[in-house]
């Protein structure tokens, strides 16, 4: 038997009615270590937990009201009770995206979303009232989340999806319904997941499909020629290249270490290291120029970016400069940033790699060629750190685990050096910082 009244709540709490509780206590939380008063806990269940069994503790730390699945945890009528509290979350994100009027910018891509979304958002911000998704939330739980911060003054959402399966961009798209959308590239990531590159490929291009199907608004590089061919007869678009006047025109003028464009004249001298940085910032400009942000303002939105989050980020520690890159890797991302430190300025150079995750079969194969990689750019110093590296045909130093590599540099210190660290989120190799 349910608590006097409560089937009363459960035979009629539609999205609506849930809704309007949220206007009035518009705070999602789905951890009882971030509850605060006035939000609503939504009790998320996962692999190695459960919500329903911390709706009490929700409840007392000041959470309003709390959406579970279990009628087993119900307490009284501040007590939800759904069929799936997950999907619940998603519903209301959804009803609460329709009842807002921001314009929605959807981001996907194999690398640089974080980094193109902080940009975007600096820009967009010099002339709107904008949100963007927190950090990486960029999954079926960080969407809806980012979208239940959106307000009723908020002109436009920057909304980051994250994938590593086919459909889940699709899915996203259903539950953000985005006005535009931009697609970084299509890379080596989660090759696992999504069945190789041409998995990548139509993945990542579910949220093109739904911005064509829903005859919505598309930022797109002219100079893939994937995206270029995949757009070819859609007119909703708008693009940049470094070739052609049909589009907005943008010139590369280097990356030693500093990305330095060119457009309408202006030079932009930015705070982000590589050359793979340039169509982050390329994006930033389109973005801003169709909302009628002044150049003048890109332009130094773009500058005074600073990456942070261990994303190529340049740091000085003691006597070596390094550029921390740990945030993730896969093989695109790790080509690229090898390619790149080898054309910076430095008298001795030293690469410290770690493994890259969810390659599938073809992990074997991508960190080999990683490895052979290093050897033929021939650093100075190079250290690969991880299962996968350890298991290379390389005459490069390698060590099963992190511990064995800090074994060896606090035995054999490092002289002054550019250092390049690299390596899945998972190896977290922030920690050499400690070291060094």
């Amino acid at each position: 038997m349910y608590p006097s009244g409560l089937f009363f709540i459960f035979v009629l709490m539609t999205i609506e009615r849930l809704h309007q509780l949220f206007l009035k206590y518009p705070v999602a939380c789905t951890d009882t270590r971030q509850i605060h008063e006035a939000c609503i806990f939504f009790a998320l269940k996962g692999d190695n937990f459960d919500g329903n069994k911390f709706a009490g503790d929700a409840l007392r730390k000041g959470a309003k009201y709390v959406v579970v699945d279990k009628p087993d945890v119900v307490g009284d009528e501040r007590s939800i009770l759904v069929d799936d509290a997950l999907s619940t979350l998603q519903q209301l994100a959804t009803h609460h995206r329709k009842y807002c009027d921001a314009e929605i910018i959807a981001l996907t891509g194999s690398n640089g979303k974080t980094t193109t979304k902080d940009l975007l958002s600096a820009v967009l911000s010099k002339r709107f009232k904008t949100i963007a998704t927190h950090g990486n939330l960029n999954n079926h739980i960080g969407v809806p989340l980012t979208l239940l911060r959106i307000e009723k003054t908020t002109e436009i959402a920057i909304i980051e999806m994250g994938a590593n399966h086919q459909k889940e961009i699709e899915f996203l798209c259903d539950i953000a319904l985005p006005d535009h959308g931009y697609i970084t590239n299509y890379g080596k990531a989660h090759l696992e997941g999504f069945g190789g590159v041409e998995g990548v490929i139509k993945g990542k291009s579910e949220l093109y499909d739904h911005l064509i199907s829903h005859k919505k608004h598309i930022f797109f590089n002219a100079d893939d020629p994937i995206q270029a061919s995949k757009l070819a007869r859609y007119e909703k678009k708008t693009g940049y290249s470094i070739r052609g006047k049909e589009y907005l025109s943008v010139e590369f003028l280097g990356a030693l270490p500093y990305v330095v464009l060119k457009t309408e004249g202006f030079r932009i001298n930015t705070q982000l290291i590589g050359s793979y940085n340039f169509s982050n910032c390329c994006a930033a400009l389109l973005v801003g120029y169709y909302f009628d942000v002044s150049i003048d303002d890109i332009k130094e939105a773009i500058e005074y970016y600073i990456p942070e989050n261990n994303r190529s980020q340049m740091i000085e520690r003691d006597q070596h400069s390094i550029v921390l890159d740990a945030y993730n890797a896969n093989p695109t991302s790790m080509r690229a940033a090898l390619e790149n430190f080898r054309q910076m300025n430095g008298t001795s150079k030293t690469v410290i790699l770690g493994d890259m995750f969810e390659l599938g079969d073809a992990s074997a194969e991508e960190h080999q060629a990683a490895a052979q990689l290093v050897e033929d750019i021939n650093f100075d110093n190079a250290f690969l750190i991880g299962e996968h590296f350890y298991k290379t045909d390389t005459s490069i130093k390698k060590y099963r685990t992190f511990e064995d590599l800090c074994e060896y540099l606090k035995a054999h210190p490092l002289e002054p050096s550019l250092i390049l660290i690299k390596g899945s989120r998972g190896m977290a190799l922030e920690r050499v910082l400690e070291i060094l």
